[in-house]
C-alpha cells in the first residue's frame, strides 16, 4: 500500500502561523470524567485520576488577576466540574471581570454531589458549551454511551429551568460533530452551521420543549481516541488526506490558536487544546517551553511568536473551519 504523503501545514499556508495578543485562557483541569466517549480527544474517563494541583491553581488565579488582556477563561477537562480547582477558578475569573466558559457534558448534573451545578452556573453567569453530537438519540448514544442522550436532554431542561437560553446573560451553546467513519466513503465535514442549528432548534423544541442559543459545529480531529479509532480502521492517513484536500485558506486568520493559550493540569503551556493532547508544547522564539510560573516570572502572556503546527491542523482549516467556538467562516 502506498503511504499517503501529507503536506506539512506550514508549507500549505506558505509562512509560519503567528500568534496574536492573548485574550483567551483555555484550562484543562484534568482527565477525570463520568463518561468515556469514543471520540474524546482527551481520553478522559471515570478511571483517570490526573487533575490540577493546588499550586498550579493558585498560579492560574494570579495569572487571571494580573493580565487585563484576558477576556475569556475557558474551563475544560474531562468533566471540568469533577476536577480540583473548578470553583476557585470560576470565582476568581468572575471577580476579575472575565467571561467564563464551562465545557460541560450535561450528564454530570446527575452524579452524586453535582446536582447544584445548574444553579451554580446561573449564579456565576457561566457560558455553558455542551456536547450533543446529534439531535437524534441513537447517534448520540453510539458516540457517548447508552443513555447519554436522555440524560443530556434532562440536563438541558435543568439549565432552561434556571434561565439558560431565555435570560440573555445565560448562554447555552451545543456542539455537533460528525459520526466517526467506518470507511473512506464516510469521511464528512460538518454541514453548514446555521442550517443545522435551525434543524436542531426545531427538533428539540418540538419533541422536548427545550431551547439553546447557538450550535457550534466541530470537525473530528484525528487525535486522542479518534486517532486510535482511525488507526484501527486503517483510516488515519486517508482521513488526514481528506482534511488536507478540503483545506480552506480563508479560515487561517480566524484560528483559535492565534489568540489563546492552552494550559494543562500540570501548568504547561500549549498553543491549543489539540497540541496539548498530542504533547506539542508552545515555544518561545528561543525554543524554550513554557509554564504558568514562567509566564508570571516574565510578566507577559505574549512571549510566543509562532504557533506550533502539525498535520491535524488541517482539521481546523477544512471546509468552514473548526474551533472551540464552532465554524470559522460561512
Amino acid at each position: 500500500m502506498v503511504q499517503t504523503v501529507i503536506t506539512p501545514f506550514s508549507h500549505k499556508i506558505g509562512s509560519p502561523l503567528t500568534k496574536n495578543e492573548i485574550t483567551v485562557l483555555q484550562i484543562n483541569l484534568g482527565k477525570r470524567c463520568n463518561q468515556a466517549c469514543i471520540h474524546c480527544h482527551v481520553e478522559a474517563g471515570p478511571n483517570r485520576t490526573e487533575e490540577l494541583s493546588a499550586e498550579v491553581c493558585n498560579q492560574l488565579i494570579e495569572l487571571i488577576h494580573r493580565f487585563d488582556s484576558i477576556q475569556t477563561v475557558d474551563l475544560t477537562g474531562g468533566a471540568p466540574e469533577m476536577n480540583y480547582g473548578f470553583k476557585p477558578l470560576v470565582e476568581a475569573s468572575r471577580a476579575a471581570g472575565k467571561q467564563v466558559i464551562v465545557r460541560s457534558n450535561l450528564t454530570i448534573f446527575f452524579e452524586p454531589g453535582f446536582a447544584e451545578l445548574p444553579a451554580y452556573f446561573a449564579e456565576n453567569k457561566l457560558q455553558v458549551v455542551a456536547s450533543l453530537p446529534c439531535y437524534l438519540s441513537s447517534n448520540v448514544d453510539k458516540m457517548r454511551g447508552n443513555g447519554v442522550y436522555d440524560r443530556s436532554i434532562q440536563g438541558i431542561k435543568l439549565l432552561n429551568d434556571v434561565g439558560y437560553a431565555s435570560d440573555p446573560q445565560l448562554i447555552l451553546n451545543l456542539v455537533y460533530n460528525p459520526s466517526l467513519p467506518t470507511s473512506r466513503n464516510q469521511f464528512y465535514l460538518p454541514p453548514p452551521q446555521e442550517k443545522l442549528e435551525a434543524d436542531y432548534k426545531t427538533y428539540l423544541d418540538e419533541h422536548y420543549g427545550i431551547k439553546f442559543n447557538q450550535l457550534l459545529t466541530l470537525t473530528n480531529l484525528p487525535i486522542g481516541r479518534t486517532k486510535l479509532y482511525l488507526q484501527r480502521q486503517q483510516l488515519h492517513q486517508p482521513y488526514l488526506q481528506f482534511l488536507e484536500d478540503n483545506f480552506n485558506p480563508e479560515t487561517v486568520p480566524h484560528l483559535m490558536c492565534r489568540n489563546e493559550l492552552s494550559i494543562d493540569y500540570l501548568g504547561n503551556i500549549y498553543d491549543c487544546d489539540f497540541n496539548q493532547m498530542e504533547g506539542i508544547p508552545a515555544k518561545t522564539a528561543d525554543g524554550e517551553t513554557l509554564t504558568v510560573a514562567k509566564l508570571l516570572s516574565a510578566g507577559s502572556l505574549d512571549v510566543i511568536t509562532k504557533v506550533q503546527t502539525a498535520a491535524f491542523c488541517y482539521g481546523c482549516t477544512a471546509g468552514c473551519g473548526s474551533s472551540c467556538g464552532g465554524a470559522l467562516v460561512d
